[in-house]
């Protein structure tokens, strides 16, 4: 029993590496979207159930109609299993505004994210902090 345990070791391992770059993927995916202006293909990564999404949406929308958003991301941790991980990043984000100003704003935070596993898709269940990606203009 003892070498079945062993041997089934190492795949289960490889899963939750497997899950992990699957949910890298996802948010490396979500920062490419960001910084095309594709404000839909950003908020496909994220769980349309998950608390603040239409705050989310809306800010997103505003955002990129307002400004090209560039951003980089930098993995910190990376932690779960093959239906949940919790990611820390770096995040930055650089703002240019469109309408006719010279002006740019630059944000850097370490941003938390949930993602779950729905059937074969990873989605991001819950992003903090809230309010990362409003536009630097109140609406």
């Amino acid at each position: 029993m003892m070498r079945r345990t062993l041997l089934a070791l190492p795949f289960a391992m490889r899963l939750q590496a497997d899950a992990g770059r699957e949910v890298w993927d996802l948010l490396g995916a979500a920062a490419s979207a960001l910084s095309e202006g594709n404000a839909a293909g950003f908020m496909d990564c994220f769980d349309p159930k998950m608390p603040g999404y239409e705050d989310l949406r809306a800010d997103v929308a505003a955002l990129v109609l307002e400004a090209e958003p560039r951003s980089s991301i930098e993995l910190v941790t990376n932690r779960g299993d093959d239906q949940t991980r919790a990611l820390e990043a770096d995040w930055l984000l650089d703002i240019v505004q469109r309408q006719g100003s010279i002006g740019s704003t630059r944000r850097e935070e370490r941003i938390k994210v949930r993602a779950a596993k729905a059937g074969k898709r990873w989605r991001i269940v819950a992003f903090e902090p809230a309010g990362f990606f409003a536009p630097p203009n109140p609406r």
